[in-house]
């Protein structure tokens, strides 16, 4: 998949506004492969929601969502499955972790889908993150910065033509930030893809090609 494009999409709660000051809602808005995007947003602005329409969680809008020049409203069951196996990454703002699983154990459900990645490249991403020492810990009993990278980690074993990070580093300090934000850019370098990364304030240091005010 080389892009996707938002055209003139709104969501249905929204659908009494007349006035838009929006780089996303009720305009034509393009992702492109290979490339860094920031979506901004105050909160209430449909952060969120425009995860879920990209991800196929929620149709709830009017206008379209294309991937490439395939209207995504017509996707089946088995096409979604796909996109989310393959060609898109999502790191869920709220995690969406397996509490009573340990951090490896919600690693390793996800790689195990495509065997994309080996072993020791996991554990060393572990180790780069600071949390070697929770590979075997639940993931129920760890702090939400922890579970953060174990999301991210988790969103890196397989392959993927654009990775969506909704609020990666809420709970992060500068330096985790960082090592976050190098590793998710170097795996998607290495694998072209594009990068759509959302915030409500803080964000990933990066140098964004174009930023998005939702």
């Amino acid at each position: 998949m080389e892009t996707i494009q938002l055209h003139s999409v709104i969501p249905q709660v929204f659908a009494q506004r007349t006035e838009w000051e929006s780089d996303i809602w009720n305009v034509d808005a393009t992702f492109e492969k290979g490339h860094l995007y920031l979506v901004e947003a105050e909160s209430g602005c449909g952060k969120s929601t425009f995860c879920s329409y990209i991800l196929g969680y929620r149709h709830d809008h009017s206008g379209t969502v294309f991937f490439d020049n395939d209207d995504t409203a017509k996707y089946s069951v088995k096409q979604w499955v796909e996109m989310r196996k393959n060609h898109i990454s999502h790191l869920f703002q709220e995690l969406r972790l397996f509490p009573e699983l340990t951090a490896l154990e919600n690693v390793q459900i996800k790689n195990k889908i495509t065997n994309f990645k080996s072993e020791s490249q996991i554990k060393e991403w572990f180790d780069m993150l600071g949390i070697a020492d929770k590979l075997n810990a639940k993931v129920g009993r760890m702090s939400f910065g922890q579970q953060q990278r174990v999301a991210m980690i988790r969103a890196l074993v397989q392959p993927f033509d654009f990775i969506l990070a909704d609020e990666p580093i809420s709970h992060l300090d500068d330096n985790n930030s960082r090592i976050m934000a190098d590793i998710m850019m170097k795996e998607a370098h290495e694998q072209g893809a594009g990068v759509i990364v959302t915030s409500i304030g803080k964000h990933m240091d990066l140098k964004y090609e174009k930023v998005f005010k939702l």
